[in-house]
């Protein structure tokens, strides 16, 4: 656990004013856990779109306060990066998957949190965490990418869309190559200029992601939102 293994080392100033949705200043984040800013407060839609705006999002395990990071490097995603395999092309082109926007939101997140992860013992995505999300998501800010087959939803991903930058959160996939087709329709389809991927993940990479020190990370994120 996070909480547990650096709480002697958190500054005081890290923890949140539930009335307050201020945070403190990157140049302060930690190195390890890298891009650990701020602890506590709560899941409100205005807290969490003020957290995306400046590069922060939440992630905290069973039994922690909520934790926000903002990582360096980030891992991110331009459309002119984007590397369509071959392979993937032809699953593209045989359309044996339909992908669809938003409508099935919660049922992409509670797959997200469902399925099982290398090197995790449990999901960081909670039911408060999916409450906030359906919220953001009823209030027009989260979106998801859903991948069905038969009639059946089979992979996804949904994020957080602020201007032309869009926060990715989680994919899924229970057949293969379903979340990878969500991910190309997300950088095809879409007017998108930058996809946060927020830390390193090999899946991403081989797609294109490649990280972006923090400091040139908020100046894009102040260019496109």
């Amino acid at each position: 656990m996070v909480y547990k293994n650096y709480v002697n080392e958190i500054p005081s100033s890290f923890w949140l004013d539930e009335n307050n949705t201020e945070f403190p200043k990157l140049s302060l984040a930690l190195t390890e856990p890298n891009g650990l800013i701020a602890i506590g407060g709560n899941l409100s839609i205005e807290r969490l779109l003020k957290a995306y705006s400046l590069g922060i999002f939440p992630w905290y395990g069973k039994d922690e306060p909520i934790l926000w990071y903002s990582p360096d490097p980030r891992m991110v995603i331009t459309p002119s990066k984007f590397h369509l395999s071959k392979s993937l092309r032809k699953v593209i082109q045989s359309s044996k998957f339909d992908v669809l926007i938003d409508t099935s939101f919660k049922d992409v997140i509670v797959q997200c949190q469902k399925i099982a992860r290398q090197g995790q013992s449990g999901s960081w995505i909670n039911d408060d965490m999916i409450e906030a999300y359906c919220r953001l998501y009823d209030a027009g800010y989260a979106h998801s990418y859903e991948v069905y087959e038969n009639g059946e939803l089979v992979g996804g991903l949904y994020g957080i869309a602020l201007g032309d930058v869009f926060f990715g959160e989680s994919m899924f996939s229970l057949v293969s190559n379903a979340s990878k087709v969500a991910f190309a329709y997300l950088l095809q389809q879409s007017s998108y200029q930058l996809i946060d991927c927020q830390v390193e993940n090999n899946h991403l990479e081989s797609l294109g992601a490649f990280k972006m020190p923090r400091d040139l990370f908020i100046q894009q994120l102040k260019a496109f939102v």
